[in-house]
Formats: C-alpha cells, structure tokens, sequence
C-alpha cells in the first residue's frame, strides 16, 4: 500500500486522538471515577452514572451531527471545525488533571464535553477519508488509519501505565498523580498529532464555499433534503439501519468493558494490561481487515466480525476467571478495529460524495445514538438485576439484529471481491 502525504497526515490524526478512546472513554477514566472521584458512591450507581454520562454525550451529537456535516458540507469547513472541536475536547481532557477527590460531578461535566467534542471532530474525519483517497483504496486507508490510531494509543497507554506502577522513579508522589498527569499527556498527544492534518490535508472543492452563516443556512436546507434522499437510498438506509444496531453493542462494549470487569471483581492491575494487550493486538488486526475488505468485500468481512464478537458476548457473561478477560481482550483486539475501518470504508462508498460531512453526519449520528442505548441498557439492567452479567448479555440481540440486516444488504458491484 502506497501512503502519500495526505493520506499519512490524516491517519495520524487517528493516531493522535485514539489515546482519548483509550485512556478516557476504556480504562483510567472510569477507573479512577470509581476509585477517586465517584468513590463514595455505590458500585451500582457509580456504573448508572457512569452509563448515563455517555448516554447524554451520545445524545448530543444524536441532535448536532447531520446539522454539523451539512454545514460543513456547504461551506468547506469540515477541516475547520475538526480543528475547533478537537481544541475544545483537549482543553476538558487536559481539566480532569485539577479535579479533586469526590467531586464527581466536575468530573462528570468535563468528561461530558470532552466526549462531545471527541466525537464531533469524528464527524469531519471521517468525511475527510474522501478528501484524502481514492474510492478503490477506501478499505485500505481506512484500515490504516485505525491502525495507526491503535498503536499510537497503546503506546501512551504503555507509557501511563508504567507511569501508575513507578510514581516514585517519575518524581511522582503516588499512582493517583500518576493518573493525573496521564490525562494531561492524553490532551498534549491529541493537540500535537493534530497538526499534520491541520498543515497538509486540503479540502476538495465541491460546493462554492460560503461564510458560516449562510453555509448554517443551506446546510440547513440541504439536511431536510437529505432525509428524503436517504429515504429513496435503499443500500444506505437498510446500511444504517444495520450499523446502528451492531455499532451499539461494539461501543458500549468499548466503553463499559472495564467497569463490567471490575464490578464482577477483577482488579484494576488486570484490566488495564487487558486493555493494553487489545490495542496492540487491533494494530495488525486492522491493517490485516483492510486487505481481507478488499479480498471478500467490506461486507462480508464486517458479518465475520460481528458473528465473533456476538460469540464474545456469550462468554464473557459466563467468565469467571483472569485467563478468560485476558482471552477476551485479544479476541476484541482481532474484531474491534476491523468492524470499525470497514464500516466506514463501506459506507464511504455507497454515499454520494459532494455530501460526505453530510451523511457522515447520519452516519455518527447513528453510531451515537446507539451508543445512548447500550450504556443505558447494561447500567440499569445491572442496577435492576444487581447482576452485572445480566446487563451485558443483553447486548446480544444488538448483534444478531444488526448482522440479519446486514446480511439483507445487496452487495453491489463496488462490494464484490476481485476475482
């Protein structure tokens, strides 16, 4: 695979903002809300807080995206309000760092619109893939992205980790500063693997480009459009129908992994070097999805992925041992990153692109409306039952339901594997 300029600054773009999926939304966040912030709270409302803050993220963007794309859309500003909301998401991660002990809310807030601001650059991102590359390498690119967004992440990830175990040998006064400075490395990683894409990718010329006020107004009107639109695409609707149920369950599993694992009682050590093993193991995953994408098509390669993680489900409501989440972690690695890079490399491909920011905007509409109900689901179903294990295996039918419609999808000529 060839990468040119544009193609590298963009990808490291994953690179830079995968570290807030990983150290944020996965692992230190909730762990520490749970131990540091939020510790006198109870396990079950902690987890039903917890739920609730992405819920509420989620449904932001449910509202924003569309609008955000079609503005974009119209007036060339994808890159622009990338950057916007990329600045804004750094400066709430980099705010965890003077939170103190209890105050859970603060940490709630900011967690809230770091989050927002995280998937609303995700937006403009994802729209850009069109801008960077040509419609025959969308699966590649997209996979090499991830890639890249998975070994960079695992990298800092390492780097904190080492941070939390060794305080002392950093001149730190114990783990929890170590925790502290972690999200302060997390914001100065996202700020300063922004800049290649804010310094070499360019927006291709689609619409004449208009000020903000009036592209607010045509992108309004374009949105209205564009419901109707997507109606009449059928490929598109019965796609989106589809990605939002399985991306449901892979993101609140993402999400809620490691509050899962530790309210059935596994200790923070093993989580964290289980999240620690996925990232590494997405890196190769990803990349080897990519060419699989190109072999089989996007969509079969996604049905591959979503009959494992619906497998990984089942068990991990059953696991009762270390062994077993460990095990897990590199069956997540293999799956997660694949699902994801040929998602959006298929749906890239099927949409019209002079709306890309547009319809990307359904597209992580979508994803985060369905990201609203999966925490939703796995925190008051575990509060309910008093049964973690409980919660999360209703996440099953998200798989199933999403895979049927996706296996209705028609495979289009763009779709069928070379002979």
């Amino acid at each position: 695979m060839q990468i040119n300029r544009p193609i590298l600054a963009w990808a490291l773009y994953d690179w830079a903002n995968s570290v807030f999926a990983v150290i944020v939304l996965t692992t230190f966040f909730p762990l520490f809300f749970r131990d540091f912030w939020a510790s006198e709270l109870g396990s079950a409302e902690t987890t039903f807080y917890l739920g609730s803050a992405n819920a509420l993220a989620s449904l932001v963007i449910v509202l924003a995206a569309p609008i955000l794309g079609a503005i974009a859309d119209q007036g060339a500003l994808k890159k622009r309000l990338l950057i916007l909301s990329a600045g804004i998401g750094i400066a709430a991660t980099a705010g965890f760092f003077w939170v103190p002990r209890g105050e859970w809310l603060p940490a709630v807030a900011l967690f809230i619109v770091s989050t927002i601001c995280w998937m609303s650059a995700n937006v403009f991102y994802d729209a850009l893939l069109l801008d960077v590359s040509d419609e025959s390498r969308f699966d590649e690119v997209s996979a090499f992205g991830f890639a890249l967004g998975y070994l960079g992440s695992g990298l800092v990830f390492a780097g904190c980790i080492w941070l939390t175990l060794h305080p002392q040998r950093f001149g730190l006064a114990d783990a929890t500063a170590a925790v502290q400075i972690s999200f302060l490395v997390t914001a100065l990683w996202w700020a300063l693997f922004t800049l290649p894409l804010l310094l070499v990718v360019r927006e291709r010329a689609r619409h004449r480009k208009q000020a903000l006020a009036a592209a607010a107004v045509s992108g309004y009107r374009q949105l209205t459009a564009t419901f109707a639109e997507i109606r009449k695409l059928r490929p598109v609707l019965l796609f989106l129908a589809a990605y939002w149920l399985y991306i449901d369950g892979v993101d609140t599993i993402i999400r809620m992994a490691v509050d899962y694992g530790k309210a059935i009682g596994f200790d923070s050590t093993g989580l964290i070097k289980a999240v620690l093993i996925t990232q590494f193991v997405a890196f190769p995953a990803a990349l080897f999805f990519g060419w699989l994408g190109q072999r089989i098509g996007s969509r079969n390669a996604i049905l591959i992925g979503i009959t494992a993680y619906a497998l990984m489900t089942l068990w991990a409501a059953r696991m009762t041992q270390s062994w077993e989440f460990y095990a897990l972690a590199i069956g997540i690695g293999l799956f997660q990153g694949g699902i994801q890079s040929l998602s959006r490399a298929y749906y890239a491909r099927i949409i019209p692109a002079d709306k890309a920011a547009e319809f990307f905007g359904f597209y992580n509409m979508l994803g985060k409306f369905a990201a609203i109900f999966g925490p939703m689901l796995v925190g008051t179903v575990g509060m309910v039952s008093g049964d973690a294990r409980l919660g999360l295996l209703s996440l099953l039918i998200l798989f199933i339901a999403g895979g049927g419609l996706l296996w209705l999808q028609p495979t289009s000529e763009k779709e069928e594997p070379p002979a």
